[in-house]
């Protein structure tokens, strides 16, 4: 018998509902995208030799709410994160899965 929390067991147990299921995997993708996006983000600027007061100095932003984008866990702001790319001189694009996702009937 493997050694797993009461969370692991929980949402083990959760999972085998298939709405539920079909939810969390739509929030981890987005986190996923978010994550990768601002990863993206932070990894050219530190090619570029730029620190992230120099980058908030770029696009008007306090330093502080830069480093937070770049590190803490969140949901940054589209025209901030827009606003990054244009100072790291950078374009953002949307690739389409190789599968179109399925719409559910309204």
């Amino acid at each position: 018998m493997s050694d797993t929390s009461f969370h692991d067991r929980f949402l083990a147990d959760e999972l085998a509902n298939p709405e539920f299921r079909a939810q969390f995997q739509r929030e981890r993708r987005e986190i996923e995208a978010i994550d990768t996006l601002v990863g993206a983000l932070d990894g050219l600027r530190e090619t570029r030799g730029m620190s992230k007061a120099e980058l908030a100095r770029q696009i008007g932003k306090n330093p502080a709410s830069i480093r937070r984008t770049l590190t803490a866990p969140g949901n940054p702001e589209m025209r901030t994160i827009v606003a990054m790319a244009e100072a790291l001189n950078a374009d953002l694009q949307i690739v389409p899965r190789s599968k179109p996702a399925r719409r559910k009937a309204a």
